[in-house]
């Protein structure tokens, strides 16, 4: 078994909580309420300035010229095609661009944003790699089973939402990160390994936390 998929089977139970959310369920039949939608929306984009942050690090951390380039290329599809579609899928939902700038960050999207940082500033591209797939893995999923059940088609910005993170695009980013992950992990220590087990299972309780905030509206 790759070390991703280790990792993947230890948060089995949570994620598949996170799966059942009633957040995640509302996107996919089309009922969620639209305040709780901006909010996620608005917190997301606090979320994703930060995380290009976390990459950028990443890209001054790694060695090999081919990682260098791939963390480079995620930052850039962050920062410019995801951002981009970001704004304009707010847009979407009535909510502009001024207003996005001005929105300060919840307790939970500033635990979680924290804990990347930290990762990044005190540790390797490796525990990067690892803080930073739960989001990646975990939307691309979310993403698929949403679609597998059939699109809200009372809900079109919804449907849409879902189409974007079912793409297979979004799956090859999180497969490369996989990727980069496996490779590095098979050079690595079992205590080592228990460290960046720790790290996945921490990101991916911040990403359970994340989408209970938006459905409570938490401050």
């Amino acid at each position: 078994m790759s070390f991703s998929k280790h990792l993947r089977v230890q948060v089995n139970e949570l994620w598949e909580k996170e799966q059942s959310h009633p957040f995640i369920q509302e996107i996919g039949d089309g009922k969620l309420p639209l305040t709780n939608f901006q909010y996620f929306m608005k917190q997301d984009y606090i979320f994703l300035i930060e995380f290009c942050k976390v990459i950028a690090i990443c890209v001054a951390k790694t060695e090999k010229i081919s990682d260098i380039k791939f963390f480079s290329s995620l930052l850039n599809e962050t920062i410019n095609t995801e951002m981009d579609l970001h704004i304009s899928f707010c847009s979407d939902f009535g909510i502009t661009k001024q207003e996005l700038e001005k929105t300060l960050p919840s307790k939970v999207t500033q635990s979680y944003t924290n804990h990347l940082l930290k990762v990044a500033y005190s540790k390797s591209a490796l525990d990067i790699a690892v803080s930073i797939l739960p989001c990646a893995w975990g939307y691309s999923e979310i993403g698929q089973n949403l679609k597998s059940k059939g699109l809200p088609d009372n809900s079109p910005l919804y449907s849409k939402w879902i189409e974007l993170y079912s793409s297979k695009e979004f799956e090859e980013l999180s497969n490369q990160i996989k990727c980069f992950i496996d490779i590095e992990a098979n050079n690595v220590s079992e205590k080592y390994k228990n460290d960046l087990e720790n790290i996945f299972i921490t990101s991916s309780h911040h990403e359970y936390d994340f989408w209970d905030s938006a459905y409570k509206l938490l401050p």
